[in-house]
């Protein structure tokens, strides 16, 4: 007997998102119909303007939708207030972003330990370091780190909490291409190791061969969906 399958860790339909500017609206997401299975590499592949950001931002509850409805396993997040969507953030999410967000006067270690304070059940913290291959560099600073290993910190500060989804926002968009390549070999590693679902947001069409699935967005809008039959890494991939 085959073994039930199990539900999408995302289940988008209808989903749109309008800002309003005065009198005009600025429609960045339209009719967005999709799902994201536990433990996928997903990256979201596209033009500036075609609504991956603000499609990652609604799935990390940073912004709401404005029409259709969007679960995250038992959570309505289309229904959610300003509360339940920092507890969902906090004990679900962890976010990299292409600036690092790191406090100056902290080392590497103490930036990811500020974030064990509001998690539940937090990694040891070196333990996240040696994930990223830091634990040489745990007590310098940032100004001491090289882009690249600023942003290994940061994807350290995300997963020191154990989250089940990582939503990264162009990670390697200010890095030079080795460094790019190893960032996102880290965050390839992440998503295998710990079974955490990946989003990855990027302009680079060369990534996409690192995913389970790649989807394409243009004009607020999901135009297609292709799936790999197999995961390169980024050493095969032409970049």
């Amino acid at each position: 007997m085959a073994a039930p399958s199990l539900p999408p860790v995302f289940r988008a339909r209808g989903l749109g998102k309008t800002y309003h500017a005065g009198d005009v609206d600025v429609i960045a997401l339209r009719d967005v119909d999709m799902d994201i299975e536990a433990g996928e590499f997903v990256v979201l592949l596209g033009p500036s303007g075609s609504g991956k950001s603000t499609l990652l931002n609604i799935l990390g509850g940073l912004e709401v939708a404005t029409t259709g409805s969007l679960r995250y396993l038992d959570h309505d997040l289309t229904s959610a207030d300003d509360e339940a969507l920092t507890r969902y953030r906090r004990e679900h999410v962890g976010f990299v972003f292409q600036f690092y967000n790191l406090i100056p006067s902290l080392t590497a270690r103490e930036n990811v330990a500020l974030v064990t304070d509001i998690a539940a059940d937090p990694m040891p913290i070196d333990e996240a370091l040696e994930r990223v291959a830091l634990t040489a560099r745990r007590d310098h600073f940032p100004s001491q780190l090289s882009g690249g290993e600023q942003q290994r910190v940061a994807i350290a500060r995300a997963i020191v909490k154990r989250p089940q989804v990582l939503l990264c926002d162009e990670p390697t968009g200010a890095l030079d291409y080795a460094t790019g390549k190893l960032v996102l070999d880290v965050i390839a590693r992440i998503n295998l190791e710990l079974g955490t679902t990946a989003l990855v947001i990027t302009h680079n069409a060369a990534i996409a061969g690192m995913a389970d699935r790649v989807i394409y967005l243009a004009d607020g809008r999901i135009q297609r969906i292709e799936r790999n039959t197999k995961r390169a890494t980024s050493a095969e991939l032409a970049w």
